[in-house]
Order: C-alpha cells, then sequence, then structure tokens
C-alpha cells in the first residue's frame, strides 16, 4: 500500500473525531416522520442513529458532530440525562432499564450543528469545517447499519493513518443497481480489502458505471476535503456532492488519494419502507432474546404466504 507523505504533527493524522449528518427532511417514511426526525425511527427497540453513534464509540471515535437541521431536537434529548426517568426507574429497581437509558448518554461527546439549507452531503460534510479543524475524521451515514459482528471503521482507519488519504466503504451490489449508489473505478493494492480509487461517478447511468462497487455511507476523510467542498459546485441533483470532491482528490496531482476499504459483511439499509421493514426483521432475528422465537413465528407465517 502507498504510504502517507510524512506528516510533521502525529496528532494530526490520527482519527479521533466523526461527523454524521442527520439533517433530512425523511419524507420516504411520511407521514411518520412529520414530527419525529427519520434517524429516531426505532430499530427492534433502540433509534436507528443510536446504532450509529455505538458504531462510532466501538471504533474509539468519542468526538462526534451531528449536522442537524429544523425539528430534529428529539435527536439530542435522546443522547441526553433524563433525570426523572432515571429516578423513577432507579426507584422501580429496574436496572436494566435503566442501564439502557443511561448507555446512550454516555457512549460519546456529542455537539451539535444546523446545516440550515440541504444543499447536500458535500455541504453538510462542509458545516462540520470549524469543528474537525485540520484533523482525518470519519463520517457516517444514518440510513446504513453495520452489523457490529462485522465492523469496517477500524480498517478504514488504519488505512486512513496509514496514507494519509480519504477512505471510501465499497461494496459489490448486483449490476442492475449499482446506478442508485455512488460508484468507484479502482486499481488493486497490495492488500486484498483494499483498493486505490481512480475515478468515482456518483449514480451512473444503466452501462456507465466502472464497476460494481458502489459507496456505502462510511467515510475517512482527509481534511483537504473542505478546501475542494468550498469550491465544489452544485451537481447531480443540483446538490453538492460529496462524490464530486472525492473524485478531486483522487486525481489530484501531489496528494495522498482516495482509498476504498471492500465491506463484506452485514449492513442494513433502512433508507426507504421496504429495506427499513426488512432491516428490523434482520437484526432482531438475529438477538439473543428475540431471534429464536422470531424465527420459529416467521416460519410459521412464510409457511401460510401464498
Amino acid at each position: 500500500m502507498v504510504k502517507m507523505n510524512d506528516m510533521s504533527d502525529e496528532s494530526q493524522r490520527t482519527v479521533r473525531k466523526a461527523v454524521i449528518p442527520v439533517a433530512g427532511l425523511g419524507t420516504r417514511f411520511l407521514p411518520a416522520t412529520k414530527a419525529t426526525p427519520k434517524e429516531m425511527l426505532p430499530v427492534v427497540d433502540k433509534p436507528a442513529i443510536q446504532y450509529v453513534v455505538e458504531e462510532a464509540a466501538d471504533a474509539g471515535l468519542q468526538d462526534l458532530l451531528m449536522i442537524t437541521g429544523r425539528n430534529k431536537r428529539p435527536l439530542e434529548d435522546h443522547f441526553d440525562r433524563v433525570d426523572g426517568l432515571e429516578a423513577a426507574l432507579a426507584k422501580k429497581g429496574d436496572d436494566k432499564k435503566l442501564a439502557a437509558v443511561r448507555h446512550a448518554s454516555e457512549l460519546a461527546d456529542i455537539h451539535y450543528v444546523r446545516q440550515g439549507d440541504p444543499k447536500g452531503l458535500g455541504h453538510a460534510v462542509l458545516k462540520g469545517r470549524q469543528h474537525v479543524g485540520k484533523e482525518p475524521f470519519a463520517v457516517l451515514l444514518g440510513d446504513d447499519l453495520i452489523d457490529e459482528r462485522s465492523p469496517i471503521l477500524p480498517k478504514m482507519i488504519e488505512v486512513a493513518e496509514e496514507t494519509g488519504g480519504s477512505v471510501v466503504a465499497l461494496m459489490e451490489v448486483p449490476p442492475g443497481a449499482i446506478h442508485l449508489y455512488g460508484c468507484a473505478a479502482v486499481e488493486a493494492t497490495d492488500d486484498d480489502e483494499v483498493v486505490k480509487v481512480t475515478g468515482l461517478v456518483e449514480k451512473p447511468e444503466t452501462g456507465e458505471a466502472p464497476s460494481n462497487l458502489a459507496i456505502i455511507g462510511r467515510y475517512v476523510l482527509a481534511p483537504e476535503i473542505f478546501d475542494v467542498l468550498e469550491t465544489t459546485e452544485p451537481g447531480r441533483g443540483n446538490e453538492i456532492q460529496l462524490t464530486d470532491a472525492l473524485q478531486v482528490l483522487a486525481e489530484q496531482e501531489g496528494g495522498n488519494g482516495v482509498y476504498g476499504v471492500i465491506f463484506k459483511g452485514a449492513r442494513y439499509d433502512t433508507g426507504d419502507k421496504l429495506d427499513y421493514l426488512k432491516a428490523v426483521v434482520q437484526i432482531a432475528s438475529s438477538r439473543e432474546d428475540l431471534g429464536a422465537d422470531l424465527n420459529s413465528w416467521l416460519k410459521e407465517y412464510v409457511a401460510t404466504l401464498p
């Protein structure tokens, strides 16, 4: 693997922070999201956003910035202490629920800033510039939940710290589905899990995709991305696309480039209603406390379907 250019300040290449964009309106889940942020929709017994925060914390990222919007206050409340509820649970002696409630508020140091105008993912990431500073940082999108048994962030952070470049998570998808994703053109490295990204296309037209490697919602970005995003013009959907900025970094002479880590673990998509329902069933069916009974019922139910 190509090694990074020498950097005088060791701390500047250590990944410690994460940006989590959560300003979307969640229109695909209306009317459920009329008053409730889509990130707060439950996946079994936790809101989707908690899985994302837990993933960041498990990867050692303790300084998180959520890029929020109007009507996202429930996100802040969820990760805050609720003294009255905790006192009531303690009085009842319900230690299990008390621990679960406190867990969310103890995961990480979480900060919030509003995006304002919804100008795309690239614009949301750019809102994190003041908080992140000149350090590399992770970006986690809330629509993709990564199974804790197959984490990808640790490997991505390792590659970013070795190379000084930016890193995207890539997953093989059927050729007929690649138009739904950002797509990468790649070259092999000496690590089977890692590729060098030579080009990126946001949601390519059928037949124009350079590969079947789709970008999923995990990134580890070099701070140089901010300078590029400042001058990135709106692209597909008239939004500032993070993919377009990464394309610039991939082509930049003298830079540290863009790499991809190929993900082969379990990923749950909560981006639309059908995929959300599938995610709930998949996660519940793998739970020790629910799986046996749920799977038994599912088998019986499926047998009754025409």
